[in-house]
């Protein structure tokens, strides 16, 4: 999966990359889900976040390929985990209630 190939409405949903990007939204509470990469290489370096996730009642996922989820997070890098934020889907909710209401 190339850049080209991510859905572009996926961009901004991501706000923190990253094991440890995922771990302090997850403490501080605004974390709505997790995504995590399933080829990480050295699989240990995550495999705390869903028991975490669990803690915190927040939903996880794994997906394929930490080289699509890069991308998609807005990073030409692969990217291991990220979080998706309670900001972050305020705002896309809001728009899309926005596009809803003046058509």
């Amino acid at each position: 999966m190339t850049e080209a190939d991510a859905n572009p409405k996926a961009y901004p949903l991501a706000d923190q990359k990253g094991a440890n990007g995922a771990t302090k939204t997850l403490n501080r509470g605004i974390s709505e889900f997790i995504v995590m990469a399933a080829d990480t290489e050295a699989l240990e370096i995550i495999l705390y976040l869903p028991l975490l996730c669990a803690d915190k009642k927040v939903s996880h996922v794994f997906v394929h390929s930490k080289q699509a989820l890069g991308p998609v997070c807005g990073v030409s890098r692969p990217v291991i985990a990220c979080s998706v934020s309670i900001l972050c889907l305020s705002v896309v909710f809001s728009t899309t209630f926005c596009c809803y209401k003046t058509s």
